[in-house]
């Protein structure tokens, strides 16, 4: 099954990027020199190959957090509410509490997680109680996020004067190397962080839990069927709340991740900056498989990141990622067409053999 799935992936890939060639050539750019510039401005110098790995980053987080509640049976599209609490909480920790490094940086990353977890569990509760469905109840929130965390920036004590962003956090709550690794900053020329690191820690945690423990087999029981699953004697309301409540947790790492190691401050938010949406896509990339993640939101960040540097160096629309990546999300979210148009093609491979015999 696992095989098959990977198969689709890399179909779904080659489509979205012939797609992507198809209309450079239209708008009159050659496709060749569009995607070398695209894999050079990803790999062509240390500093790319550090950014794209800090932008995929939180992505890798939100995708496992979207992917978590699909393998329960929920539809977290509440990402982007949860990440943007976890980075609020994270940054009001790091800069208003004065603790010990290491343990400073750690508090804020789960003081930020049990923020979102609670954010993420009222949509569970709601679910769970009143039967209200969790795409309405988690889009509201993500409203409520952004302009709750806009009203907390322009709090006094917490704005910086002659700005709309927040003080920065202080120095003992940074996941940033240390400065005893500095130099290797220095060298990639990016805030180089441990936020990878624990995004590939927190995908192996998922997976051991989804796999290999209690909670996992009665969250995955109640996503497959929940009828079933109460009738086996499981909670159903209970676990509804608690699958919520740690996807939210997740996308609140993803946030907390995101400041703590790399902005080290949050700002007014004009739209939402689609980290937890596109979450959705990485997850959906991934098969909704916590360790896939970490290879979709590398493609996803790497797209993004290395995608947008061919307009300033040949004049084409960057927006041709954008269309690329929707392409791979739309064939990756039709499997049975793709089996059908590779069922076609090995048919006609086998006719042909025939005929030739």
């Amino acid at each position: 099954m696992e095989g098959k799935r990977l198969k689709f992936t890399i179909i779904s890939v080659f489509v979205g990027l012939l797609v992507g060639a198809f209309i450079l050539l239209a708008v009159g750019f050659n496709p060749l020199e569009a995607y070398g510039v695209m894999i050079r401005g990803i790999l062509g110098k240390p500093k790319y190959i550090s950014w794209t790995i800090i932008q995929s980053t939180p992505l890798i987080l939100t995708g496992i957090s979207v992917a978590f509640a699909f393998r329960t049976g929920l539809f977290n599209i509440g990402a982007e509410g949860q990440f943007i609490i976890g980075a609020l909480v994270a940054t009001l920790v790091g800069y208003f509490w004065n603790l010990p490094p290491i343990l400073h940086a750690i508090v804020a990353m789960l003081m930020a997680c049990l923020a979102a977890a609670i954010w993420a569990g009222l949509a569970g509760i709601l679910k769970s109680k009143f039967g209200v469905n969790e795409v309405i109840t988690t889009i509201m929130l993500n409203w409520i996020a952004l302009y709750l965390s806009n009203a907390v920036v322009f709090w006094d004590q917490f704005k910086r004067p002659n700005s709309e962003a927040s003080y920065n956090i202080l120095e003992s709550a940074s996941i940033r190397f240390p400065k005893t690794l500095r130099s290797i900053s220095d060298f990639f020329r990016a805030p180089v962080n441990w936020g990878f690191i624990i995004a590939i820690l927190v995908a192996i945690l998922i997976r051991h839990i989804l796999k290999n423990t209690t909670l996992g087999y009665q969250l995955r029981a109640v996503g497959f069927n929940s009828d079933a699953a109460e009738y086996g004697g499981i909670d159903v309301k209970r676990n509804i709340v608690i699958s919520m409540a740690i996807a939210g947790a997740l996308s609140g790492l993803a946030g907390a991740v995101h400041v703590l190691g790399v902005t080290e401050e949050v700002a007014v938010l004009a739209a939402m900056e689609g980290n937890g949406f596109d979450g959705i896509a990485v997850s959906l990339i991934a098969g909704n498989n916590a360790i896939g993640c970490i290879f979709a939101g590398l493609l996803f960040g790497a797209l993004k990141y290395g995608g947008y540097k061919i307009q300033p160096a040949m004049g084409a629309p960057s927006e041709i990622i954008s269309i690329v990546i929707g392409t791979i999300v739309f064939f990756i979210s039709m499997p049975k067409l793709i089996e059908m148009l590779t069922t076609l093609r090995a048919k006609r491979k086998r006719g042909g053999e025939v005929e030739s015999k």
